[in-house]
């Protein structure tokens, strides 16, 4: 694997670790509709990862995710 594409996946796995912090967090602190926001960029950003890293598991279950949080933002 070069380095540009480690830094990409690198990239992705910690933008979608803090983005989903950051929506538990304001989760939380019942920030809303900014916690459901962040939980859909995170859940998204680690559904490309899984994508580019081919881990099925966790494309099943960020899709899936991905797909309760945007439920959220209309309910």
């Amino acid at each position: 694997m070069d380095t540009r594409m480690f830094n990409i996946n690198n990239t992705l796995k910690w933008l979608g670790c803090a983005t989903v912090v950051a929506g538990a967090l304001c989760t939380s602190l019942r920030i809303d509709p900014l916690n459901i926001y962040f939980l859909n960029v995170g859940a998204l950003a680690y559904l490309v990862w899984a994508v580019r890293i081919r881990e099925k598991n966790l494309i099943v279950v960020n899709a899936v995710l991905l797909a309760l949080y945007i439920v959220g933002l209309f309910y």
